[in-house]
């Protein structure tokens, strides 16, 4: 089920929005199998949660330091790289699947960093929470960039763009079968409460609600 989802995925193209798992980075990519590599990626990464999973974790859109390079939402390629081994976040576990770039390293020598995704996966492995009991996803699952700034910049969906967002969220929903679905800040809040998808909110970590989202998201993790 995983495969034909992320298949699914990989076929959306509108103007400004990357494809992770469908498009070249011709500027930035290492090579020409950066989209093989991170359909791979995030197939491995379904592959070992959906079905046992119990936490769908919803942000609002991939970014360019995240998911861009990893395939995964709030998954830096650092992190896959094994960069971030010194706060106990470890390549394994996204998933036992070898890991590979697709960035240049002349772009980033150690792979993009994404300061949310380090704080998530940060927490789980803290608070001693097996990552596989969680999916992280995003409203809008691809990578909206400004056009006149290029790849490496991002901004907000437009509306057209999440309802397009929506559509797959559905699907994720009905393939994951989650406990509990929690909206990471006010915009995934009001979109899942648009949908009628009962949903708990937590605090965007970004700046500086760090503190607080652990706060919250340990209360909800007693709760399952």
């Amino acid at each position: 089920m995983p495969e034909s989802f992320v298949s699914v995925l990989a076929g959306y193209r509108q103007p400004a929005v990357f494809n992770p798992w469908g498009e070249t980075d011709h500027e930035n990519d290492l090579n020409t199998q950066g989209a093989v590599i991170r359909r791979r990626q995030l197939t491995a990464y379904l592959q070992e949660r959906i079905g046992q999973a119990r936490i769908l974790l919803l942000a609002e859109a991939i970014g360019y330091q995240g998911g861009h390079f990893s395939g995964i939402p709030m998954t830096s390629e650092r992190l896959l790289l094994g960069g971030l081994r010194h706060k106990a976040i470890e390549p394994e576990d996204v998933f036992h699947l070898l890991p590979q770039r697709t960035s240049s390293p002349v772009i980033k020598r150690d792979g993009f960093t994404e300061p949310t995704a380090t704080i998530v996966w940060g927490f789980l492995k803290s608070a001693g929470i097996d990552p596989r009991s969680v999916v992280l996803w995003n409203a809008f699952p691809w990578h909206p960039y400004d056009s006149g700034k290029g790849m490496l910049s991002n901004r907000t969906p437009s509306d057209d763009e999440l309802i397009d967002g929506h559509k797959v969220l559905k699907q994720m929903l009905a393939m994951g079968q989650f406990q509990i679905v929690v909206a990471v800040g006010k915009k995934s809040a009001k979109q899942l409460a648009g949908l009628g998808i009962n949903a708990l909110e937590v605090r965007h970590p970004a700046n500086g609600g760090a503190g607080k989202f652990r706060e919250q998201m340990s209360e909800i993790v007693g709760r399952v």
